[in-house]
């Protein structure tokens, strides 16, 4: 039986561990939760509705103002061209976000998730940032609960854990000053747990931020797991600096290092004995570290991404075709499978 990790007991492992053995102590936790070695993935698509954002948060390469010659809002008819060359590769959800639009209220949402719904009902809608949602609310005058309730009755299957950043307000002030406070991102997703969405959790770190406001950000999200059981996994990336704002502000910021996500990555495992799935980012790791984080905790190789624009805009190009993702999870004896949102595997492949 695993104990609780502490607060202190974290810290003291994300400084003084040895590498290899915080790896198998996070095996070992994973093995528990995941003991017949099956390593999953899913068939999606990350579609950005539009990058219009006035949010302008100084990590972020993607966001454009309204007026920008290159700002724009996709069409339900580029949306459905999209959605039909996921159908084409056996696709079963879209990763649906955007900016943060100043002028789209509570009724285009709803159109646009009711369109998608109607006419792809076998695609999940796994969509809609807190911040996104929070925004929602503000502009249509409405509450947090409705906005989730009315595009639950529309289709929205889950919501991402997109916006987290690290859940200290002293670090996103620095790094997103307009963003939404940490207890508001925690309180939009508890909001959405009551009402049976699903949700992930995720943190960006590479910042700022200290070794404790790492602990503290796994403590918020292992104590709302505590209280609604509603986040199917978390995910974490290391911060994509080329092209914003902050690493022009902090040229000399250091670019976290394969060993540092790997570490930070095993002590999640471990801290965040609640939470039922930890995804590996090759995204922004590459696909051997990708692979290597399923020696250190990771039971979940994360989606096929047959688009991305959010990190690749700040300078993440890896990407990853469903065979290749197949033979990493092969090549260190695992047993790879297709998943849908929920975490339920569709196809076995070994």
């Amino acid at each position: 039986m695993f104990k609780r990790l502490t607060k202190t007991e974290a810290l003291d492992l994300i400084r003084n561990a040895d590498l290899k053995e915080l790896g198998k102590m996070a095996t070992a936790r994973k093995k528990q939760l995941h003991p017949k070695g099956i390593t999953t993935f899913v068939i999606d698509r990350n579609i950005n509705y539009t990058n219009i954002c006035w949010v302008d948060c100084k990590f972020c390469a993607f966001y454009r103002h309204e007026k920008d010659a290159d700002a724009y809002v996709l069409t339900f008819d580029e949306i459905d061209a999209k959605i039909d060359e996921l159908l084409e590769i056996g696709g079963t959800q879209i990763l649906f976000q955007g900016g943060v639009h100043p002028k789209l209220k509570i009724e285009w949402y709803e159109d646009l998730v009711e369109h998608i719904h109607t006419k792809y009902p076998s695609i999940t809608i796994h969509g809609f940032s807190s911040i996104e949602l929070n925004f929602i609310a503000k502009v249509s005058r409405i509450t947090i609960q409705e906005v989730l309730s009315r595009l639950k009755v529309k289709g929205l299957a889950s919501i991402p854990g997109a916006g987290a950043e690290i859940l200290s307000d002293k670090v996103r002030d620095i790094i997103a000053p307009k963003k939404i406070d940490a207890e508001v991102w925690v309180d939009v997703h508890r909001q959405a747990h009551k009402l049976d969405i699903m949700s992930t959790a995720t943190m960006m770190y590479g910042t700022v931020e200290t070794d404790e406001d790492i602990i503290d950000h796994f403590d918020m999200i292992r104590n709302l797991q505590d209280e609604t059981g509603g986040f199917r996994a978390f995910i974490m990336w290391s911060f994509q600096g080329s092209n914003t704002e902050l690493l022009a502000q902090i040229p000399d910021m250091e670019k976290p290092s394969s060993n540092r996500y790997l570490r930070l990555l095993a002590v999640a495992r471990l801290y965040l004995d609640n939470v039922p799935n930890i995804q590996s980012s090759w995204v922004t790791q590459g696909p051997y570290i990708g692979q290597m984080a399923l020696m250190f905790g990771a039971n979940d190789l994360g989606s096929t991404m047959m688009e991305e624009n959010v990190v690749s805009s700040a300078g993440a190009a890896y990407s990853m075709a469903k065979d290749e993702m197949v033979n990493l999870i092969r090549d260190i004896g695992e047993a790879p499978a297709v998943r849908n949102t929920a975490y339920e595997t569709l196809e076995k492949l070994a």
